[in-house]
């Protein structure tokens, strides 16, 4: 079925309150119409697009992968007509950017936050919609344009499927780090004072991990391993709390130490923190990932 060139916005409209309220009663309610007109009107909508945006789970309906596009984008154009009937009607003409970005759930949250960070000084505001995840939820995210940009650890896979580039944000060595209560009674010299020490370590397959686990190979360290987690912040939780050692970006020890109360033990830059963004962009224009990068070339100089 041929696509025509203009939308029909009252089906729209239609779709999007059903999407919005989850089903097709409480959205007919709501936009005073009888349940066989909203479900008529939806129907051409779908055909009109060629594909289903619903599919009934029980009583409720919920979304197709098709649905959930076309919702992100309804959104998005019914948000500016209401900027624009603000700004007709005298009120803020101004609207946050609104900025998409998906976190690898391995990356150090302070990192995160001192990536972004820039972002927020942009003029005119902005407004942040941050999903963290593993790489391929968020890699399929990227290529359905519901995300702006991808933080992680590595540069995009190779067969990936979706078209993206991979811009390198910096590197940093790493510190081990421990409560001051656990501190005292390590033995020796750093890195010597690592081995046959409980420890906190990144879980298996991320790039971190792979790093350290090399380079306690290289100096024949054995730490006991009391926990292998993925999310770094637990990490430095548990860490906190004075259950393990734990590594985190030498870039940000300082604050780290701060906000965890922990001492830091020796550090080493022969294990590198790799930072990449990930975006659909090959030269970036998006003034926001411009801010990202930007911010990155200070925090890993």
């Amino acid at each position: 079925m041929s696509v025509p060139a203009w939308l029909n916005y009252h089906h729209l409209l239609y779709f999007h309150a059903a999407a919005r309220e989850g089903s097709m009663t409480a959205a007919a309610k709501k936009l005073r119409l009888a349940q066989p007109t909203l479900s008529g009107q939806i129907k051409q909508l779908e055909d009109m697009l060629g594909e289903p945006l619903f599919e009934r789970r029980g009583r409720r309906l919920e979304l197709t992968d098709t649905g959930r596009t076309v919702y992100h984008y309804a959104d998005e154009i019914f948000g500016l007509g209401q900027e624009l009937l603000q700004a007709v009607r005298g009120g803020s003409a101004g609207r946050p950017l609104r900025f998409a970005v998906g976190v690898a759930d391995t990356l150090p949250k302070l990192v995160i936050y001192r990536l972004l960070a820039p972002v927020l000084e942009l003029e005119g505001g902005t407004r942040l919609d941050i999903r963290d995840g593993d790489v391929p939820s968020l890699l399929a995210e990227l290529g359905a344009h519901r995300l702006d940009l991808i933080l992680t650890d590595a540069p995009l896979p190779s067969g990936s499927g979706i078209r993206a580039y991979s811009h390198a944000l910096g590197e940093c060595g790493v510190t081990f780090f421990a409560h001051a209560s656990l501190a005292p009674t390590l033995r020796g010299a750093f890195p010597g004072n690592l081995n046959h020490v409980r420890m906190l370590l990144p879980a298996q397959g991320c790039a971190l991990r792979r790093s350290l686990d090399e380079w306690f190979d290289r100096l024949r360290i054995t730490p006991e391993i009391i926990g292998e987690v993925g999310d770094s912040g637990l990490i430095k939780a548990f860490g906190q709390a004075g259950v393990g050692v734990f590594a985190a970006p030498t870039a940000v020890a300082g604050e780290v130490a701060r906000q965890y109360e922990v001492v830091p033990l020796g550090g080493t830059e022969e294990v590198r923190e790799r930072f990449w963004a990930i975006s659909s962009e090959r030269r970036i224009r998006h003034p926001a990932i411009h801010a990202v990068v930007e911010g990155a070339r200070t925090l890993f100089a």
